[in-house]
């Protein structure tokens, strides 16, 4: 299992709390989180309850402020580990239509702009046939970020995105 704790203040002060499995909701431990420690495993954190909101994955490290994990604000209400992440064995293909139509491109590395790499300026579909992988809605992994594991994604609302633009991506390889 891994362990991330929260702070809420930024710098790892203020009041705590370390989890080591799902929280669907963490407001009863925390009222806001400003830093966190990951001491192992990959994590998905959710600005909402159970599991819905922005999401952001952090791989273990130190966040000193919510800006290092790229944060809109300083929610933090539900988080996982995630499990079944298995190294550098990822794969996915994109589509530029809904339901795997239109040009579709095979993708094996992370990829800091899709449009400059594979002349796609809207991924409205997706299969992740190996590992897990984050999207991001902006080039060189910064925006809005959506987890997608191994499965279809017939729609782009389908990994939680309001519009189909992915303009960046990559693999999630540590533990």
């Amino acid at each position: 299992m891994g362990k991330i704790t929260f702070y809420e203040e930024k710098n790892f002060q203020g009041s705590s709390y370390d989890c080591s499995s799902v929280y669907a909701d963490l407001r009863i431990y925390l009222s806001r989180c400003n830093s966190i420690r990951v001491e192992s495993g990959v994590w998905v954190i959710y600005e909402r309850p159970c599991f819905k909101g922005f999401q952001y994955v952090l791989s273990p490290g130190e966040y000193a402020d919510n800006q290092q994990w790229m944060a809109f604000n300083d929610n933090v209400k539900s988080c996982r580990i995630l499990m079944n992440v298995y190294g550098s064995d990822c794969k996915l293909r994109l589509y530029e239509r809904p339901d795997f139509g239109g040009q579709m491109v095979e993708c094996s590395d992370d990829c800091p702009s899709v449009y400059d790499t594979y002349k796609l300026r809207e991924a409205y579909s997706c299969v992740v046939t190996d590992g897990a992988w984050i999207f991001y809605d902006l080039p060189n992994y910064r925006g809005h970020q959506y987890l997608l594991e191994r499965g279809e994604y017939k729609k782009h609302t389908d990994w939680g995105a309001s519009s189909p633009g992915v303009d960046s991506f990559r693999r999630i390889t540590e533990f």
